[in-house]
């Protein structure tokens, strides 16, 4: 039985499937930018790449804790 995935990770699979793109994909963009807060890379991605808040925000929370070793 697998467990069932919590957190900002629970978004990837609708993510990549609305969005067309893989979630290394959409990491490698957000370790790309210049931007560094929080906020500001969610503002990023919703202007830029049209995504959804809901969806930037998790992709976001992700890469960063992933980046400070959480």
């Amino acid at each position: 039985m697998s467990e069932t995935v919590k957190g900002p990770a629970s978004y990837f699979p609708s993510i990549e499937k609305k969005y067309g793109r893989p979630i290394a994909e959409w990491k490698s963009l957000i370790r790309s930018s210049p931007l560094t807060k929080h906020m500001e890379l969610v503002a990023w991605l919703k202007t830029e790449h049209n995504i959804g808040h809901g969806h930037a925000n998790a992709l976001v929370a992700h890469t960063l804790a992933e980046d400070s070793g959480r």
